[in-house]
């Protein structure tokens, strides 16, 4: 009859695998909870970073590796929650419910962002986080339409109600304008705009604020970065040179800001003939991926261009909604999960008690 396994040995078991991402191990990361060991049975649950994290597959099997290792154990139950932590800088400076704040932007215009931003949010909230979208293009919001809500809630206690639609949280200066009305303000009313669309706002409990940034290099990315402590800053380009040269910029601004880049996506990437199977690069392949490297941010994902993506944002239903089995569909919660897995690195890289590279 083999011999019950103690708590240390196992400990010093799990020790010695590593979290994939953050090249630290699971018990110096403090992830181990619940453990509980009864004769040859060991329980645990692996507290996540993220729920969106997509490398939990590999550290169950680590996992069951190291344990079938320490003598007397004969059956491991692995389960998984999360607690994703906060960007201290946005309780204290803002004093809202907010635990990170992502920022999407693009060097110029036409490259799918606001897409881009309003899948991502619906994404993320699919695997279990909250999530939070502002659409901080006061001068040409649209993100009402592509979430298919007409009017936000009405006012309570002095604070705005966010509109909700497909698990998300959502403000826009949409909902404050009439159909077709310009909003033509200079630099200080962005400013104050984009402030008050955060702090004037009754939001609840968010992990994740997506941020959908006007194009460019603007009054807009300045007041934000100024005014909101911003966890990092999503890029979006399309493959063609041109597209690649803005982008750039834009990274260049967010860095003279001080705003982490978390990575760029490569929107529009190719194209799939769905009656052939032929697959078309109409706008080249693999630029973003390239400046990426050459900059040395984090390359997320790339998207192919659908014409269904387009149809669901008029239509008001996102394409991670209407077609969830779809190529583009399954390239946004793999690019979401990502995201998620970059915002967590830079939460562990600003903790000075650990040691992430």
């Amino acid at each position: 009859m083999s011999s019950q396994p103690n708590r240390e040995a196992i400990l010093a078991a799990l020790s010695k695998v590593q979290e994939p991402e953050l090249h630290q191990d699971l018990v110096t990361l403090n992830m181990i909870h619940d453990l509980k060991i009864d004769d040859g049975n060991v329980d645990l649950t692996v507290m996540l970073t993220t729920p969106a994290c997509p490398l939990k597959g590999r550290m169950e099997q680590d996992i069951r590796a190291a344990l079938a290792q320490v003598p007397g154990v004969e059956n491991v139950r692995v389960r998984f929650d999360a607690n994703i932590r906060s960007d201290s800088r946005i309780a204290g400076q803002l004093q809202l419910p907010i635990k990170n704040i992502i920022a999407v932007a693009s060097g110029k215009g036409g490259v799918g962002k606001s897409t881009v931003a309003v899948n991502l949010a619906v994404a993320l909230a699919r695997t279990g986080a909250s999530v939070g979208l502002l659409d901080a293009d006061i001068t040409g919001p649209n993100i009402p339409q592509m979430l298919g809500v007409a009017q936000m809630p009405p006012p309570k206690n002095q604070k705005l109600i966010p509109a909700q639609a497909y698990g998300i949280q959502f403000m826009s200066m949409g909902f404050m304008l009439k159909p077709g009305q310009a909003a033509i303000w200079r630099g200080p009313l962005l400013h104050s705009a984009i402030r008050q669309l955060f702090t004037d706002v009754a939001w609840t409990d968010i992990d994740y604020m997506v941020v959908d940034l006007p194009p460019g290099t603007s009054d807009a990315q300045l007041s934000l970065a100024q005014s909101t402590p911003l966890t990092g800053a999503v890029i979006v380009s399309t493959p063609q040179d041109i597209a690649l040269s803005d982008a750039t910029r834009g990274i260049d601004a967010f860095r003279q800001l001080q705003v982490p880049i978390l990575g760029i996506i490569e929107n529009m990437a190719y194209f799939v003939a769905p009656d052939t199977g032929n697959r078309y690069d109409i706008f080249g392949y693999g630029g973003a991926e390239r400046a990426a490297r050459e900059l040395r941010v984090p390359f997320l994902g790339r998207l192919p261009l659908d014409p269904r993506a387009r149809e669901g944002s008029d239509s008001g239903t996102p394409i991670v909604i209407s077609a969830p089995d779809s190529e583009i569909a399954r390239s946004f919660f793999d690019i979401a999960n990502q995201l998620a897995a970059q915002v967590s690195l830079l939460s562990f890289r600003a903790d000075p008690q650990l040691k992430i590279i």
